[in-house]
């Protein structure tokens, strides 16, 4: 029901994930799920699927579907962003809903808000001729933010209306209901397509480096960072394991954000480095970068490099 992006196609096949054809639609931040319950319900033909970026939201998610027996939902943890691009092919998605999303109200923070210009061309492309995005949300600002960013791309006709009776009963309409805020609404119909390919990211065979010399302690490392514009990684922390050492990365991609283990430890041909076995991350250039920042931290404590593969 989760999906990894490492152990996946780009794009998915609809009718090899779910098991069966039918109607594709997205929910972009699902929160605890219960929308998500809702919409199989009425829809039992659909074929859910759903992208939230808070690992708690995501658990109680998972336990509500599986509590309530929904099987036709699969859901992706992470920037929708990235599964629209990556995980979703041309023309895929009937229907994508926003319910009550972050509005990010600070004039300093509102480069961070999902539903702009470029969002907009990306949806035009995943979605079928006439599909939609319906946007129902308690923030006034915003949705004149998001309306006026749909009619920019030139690609959405936007249709307000009153919202649709099971968005009033997801949690966040409930609260604010109670509090006799109102809430607004409008469907986002896709009238044209972008130009671009929007290419799904790259994927690399998995870096490693083979050194010669004496691992370090690891009491002996202090945190890395490198940062660049295709990516920012982060050497967070290592610890002693088996001999050699285990490494913990953050990297950062756009749309993209990984924890990564990675190990140095000693083999019959030397010193090993690389990801470790446990860890199946998808390994994109930013992952090649954190192998790469391991073995220059590991360079500079005296370890040689004799073969590089990244």
């Amino acid at each position: 029901m989760l999906l990894v992006p490492a152990e996946l196609p780009f794009p998915v096949d609809p009718e090899a994930l779910y098991g069966r054809a039918g109607p594709w639609v997205l929910e972009i931040g699902f929160g605890d799920g219960r929308f998500l319950v809702e919409l199989a319900r009425l829809h039992p033909e659909w074929n859910l699927l759903g992208a939230e970026v808070a690992p708690a939201s995501v658990s109680r998610a998972l336990r509500r579907l599986k509590r309530e027996g929904v099987a036709q939902a699969r859901l992706f943890r992470g920037d929708a962003r990235f599964l629209l691009r990556n995980l979703v092919g041309p023309r895929a998605l009937e229907r994508v809903y926003v319910n009550f999303p972050d509005p990010w109200p600070k004039k300093k923070h509102a480069s961070r808000r999902l539903l702009q210009v470029p969002f907009f061309r990306l949806l035009s492309t995943r979605l079928a001729a006439g599909g939609a995005l319906r946007l129902t949300t308690d923030h006034p600002e915003y949705f004149d933010f998001a309306t006026a960013e749909a009619r920019a791309s030139g690609l959405f006709e936007v249709r307000p209306g009153p919202p649709p009776p099971e968005t009033l009963r997801t949690k966040y309409a409930r609260k604010w209901l109670d509090q006799s805020r109102p809430i607004f609404h409008a469907a986002f119909v896709k009238t044209a397509e972008a130009d671009e390919a929007f290419p799904p990211i790259r994927r690399y065979p998995v870096p490693h480096a083979l050194m010669q010399g004496t691992l370090p302690p690891a009491e002996a490392f202090t945190k890395q960072v490198e940062t660049a514009p295709e990516a920012n990684v982060v050497l967070l922390e290592a610890w002693q394991a088996a001999g050699g050492l285990v490494v913990l990365a953050r990297v950062e991609e756009p749309e993209l954000a990984q924890e990564v283990l990675l190990e140095a430890r000693p083999s019959s041909k030397g010193v090993y480095v690389g990801l470790r076995p446990s860890c199946s991350p998808l390994v994109t250039a930013g992952v090649k970068r954190a192998v790469g920042l391991l073995v220059r931290w590991l360079e500079g404590r005296g370890l040689e490099t004799v073969q590089r593969s990244y």
